[in-house]
């Protein structure tokens, strides 16, 4: 009762609500009904055969079952004459497919809680990538593909075996019904619903571990990406190369010789003058003085690629007042 509380404490039982582990459920629960269906039905068939008077017989029961060896059954009819009881058999052997049809159905029923308890015991180890994914695709592609061959091998055996099993075929094989004033008729047919139920079964299981092959596929990883995604422009980003002695400028600025950052408008960013007011150091360099006032005005031209080009100062406009 410990080990179940900390599996569930520690979310193991949620591979339960994953196709991978569901789909283990429902063919575990298919297997059992294919197998029981077939393996545990046994009918029969009710003959009356009656000669001419004073001849009289009894209802005649024929009982078969699995593993269908019909060859090996038989029962006495009356003869309708001077002679013993005649002994008839019925016809075929279809233990074969039978039998095979229940053996794929066992193994299905025994591998599928097995993987399941991996999945739920051991999925660190399972989904690690190791053996255990691959060799859980091909026992389950060796299982669809033996349902594949069960089941219809097993569905045309049950064709034959209803018409080996039915009244009016049995009754031609009698002799004394061939003799005049022979009355034969059926009582009663097998009823065969249970072996039609167990080749719909074998079918639904085919389908379950055909379909189970591709959740199993994708833990081996062979389908998967090989290394880390690409970025969506289709190459590495790169990140912008830094200057040498210092940093890589700012946005919108560039660094000038004297250690002042100039914008297109003539202004200062809030950057370089905190730099030439505040800490001497430039982030990145060694320590500058800082650079002397000028009446001059440091101003980014196009053609200067990124350096600080003298202007004139402007004559002061009438009335007087700042610069403009």
């Amino acid at each position: 009762m410990e080990v179940l509380n900390q599996l569930v404490a520690g979310g193991q039982f949620r591979v339960v609500k994953e196709p991978l582990g569901f789909l283990k459920l429902l063919e575990w629960l298919f297997s059992i009904f294919a197998f029981a269906t077939c393996g545990g039905f046994s009918g029969s068939l009710r003959l009356s055969i009656e000669c001419a008077p004073p001849n009289r017989s009894a209802p005649i029961t024929v009982a078969f079952g699995y593993p269908f060896r019909l060859h090996q059954v038989y029962f006495e009819a009356p003869s309708c004459g001077a002679g013993p009881p005649e002994r008839v058999f019925l016809v075929g052997d279809h233990s074969s497919a039978a039998q095979f049809f229940v053996t794929v159905g066992v193994g299905s029923f025994l591998y599928a809680p097995a993987a399941l308890g991996g999945y739920l015991f051991a999925s660190q180890a399972y989904r690690a990538g190791g053996r255990g994914p691959r060799i859980d695709l091909g026992v389950t592609a060796a299982l669809a593909f033996l349902w594949l061959v069960s089941s219809c091998a097993w569905a045309a055996a049950l064709a034959e075996v209803k018409a080996a099993t039915s009244p009016s075929g049995v009754l031609a094989q009698v002799g004394g019904c061939q003799r005049p004033g022979a009355r034969c008729q059926a009582l009663g047919a097998p009823r065969t619903s249970g072996l039609n139920t167990s080749v719909v079964f074998g079918f639904l299981n085919l389908v379950l571990w055909t379909g189970n092959l591709w959740f199993v596929f994708k833990e081996t990883g062979w389908g998967g990406p090989g290394g880390p995604r690409p970025s969506p422009g289709g190459g590495s980003p790169k990140r912008p190369r830094p200057r040498k002695g210092g940093t890589a400028p700012p946005r919108g600025g560039t660094a000038s010789p004297g250690g002042a950052t100039g914008s297109p408008g003539g202004a200062t960013s809030p950057t370089t003058a905190r730099g030439a007011t505040g800490d001497p150091r430039p982030r990145g360099g060694t320590a500058r003085e800082p650079p002397p006032p000028s009446a001059t005005r440091c101003r980014v031209l196009p053609s200067s690629r990124g350096r600080c080009a003298e202007e004139p100062p402007r004559a002061a406009p009438i009335g007087g007042g700042a610069w403009g």
